[in-house]
């Protein structure tokens, strides 16, 4: 392939406040903030090379990764580390990366086991959304919805059995199957997500429910296709 600036980049964030566009260039496994108007690029964490390493941004390592969160105040950009199973954060300040939660590897329970970070194990962390000090976590990996508490260091499940499935209802039991992409209405508590597996847009009732929003969930894991509509009318495929 050629060599290009970007190699398959798997999420993007905006900071409107700071004209900053954050971009996880994957599989460079590196994270790249560019001037949100002009494109310029402002500065790179990550070395480029693959790996596991905090550290200074020119050093410091990561496994391809994806979604990402910014905090209110701007300083600090909390990163799924997709590959290394592991959430890390980027502290503008200083310009260095350290570890939140995940030890590198994916855990070897399934579905992992809530605990205190860092000391908790994660599986395939796909995307983030921040409300408050709750980190939500798309847990592609168990098929689950996760919460960090960055006040208390509880990483716990919040929607999701981790049976891979389309059923709603409420958090404890419904099935999830592989949730890539979130973003949250603070106001209404709803956080909604992109099913991947299951070919639908989802949303989960942060006072207990999970609902499908579009493509019928319910129908099951290979119910997709081209179609539009209405909600539950419409057909999708593998939405990210």
């Amino acid at each position: 392939l050629p060599d290009t600036v970007l190699s398959f980049p798997g999420k993007v964030l905006v900071d409107p406040a700071g004209d900053r566009l954050f971009v996880a260039d994957t599989n460079h496994h590196r994270i790249v903030v560019a001037d949100a108007r002009t494109g310029e690029v402002l500065d790179v964490a990550g070395s480029g090379a693959r790996g596991f390493r905090n550290g200074p941004f020119t050093e410091a390592r990561f496994d391809q990764p994806q979604g990402m969160a910014l905090s209110a105040d701007g300083d600090t950009l909390y990163v799924a580390d997709l590959g290394n199973h592991s959430i890390r954060a980027l502290d503008f300040s200083d310009r260095s990366v350290t570890l939140i939660a995940g030890d590198g590897t994916q855990s070897p329970d399934y579905p992992p086991i809530a605990g205190i970070a860092p000391n908790v194990s994660l599986s395939s962390p796909w995307a983030l959304e921040l409300s408050g000090s709750i980190l939500y976590i798309a847990m592609a990996g168990s098929h689950q919805i996760w919460l960090h508490d960055l006040e208390t260091g509880l990483v716990t499940p919040a929607a999701g059995s981790g049976r891979e499935g389309a059923i709603d209802g409420p958090t404890p039991d419904a099935q999830l199957a592989q949730p890539s992409g979130l973003a949250i209405d603070e106001e209404a508590s709803l956080l909604y997500f992109a099913d991947s597996e299951s070919s639908t847009i989802r949303v989960v009732d942060l006072n207990n429910q999970v609902t499908a929003l579009t493509s019928g969930s319910g129908d099951g894991l290979f119910d997709f296709g081209d179609v539009d509509g209405v909600g539950s009318e419409a057909r999708l495929q593998h939405p990210l």
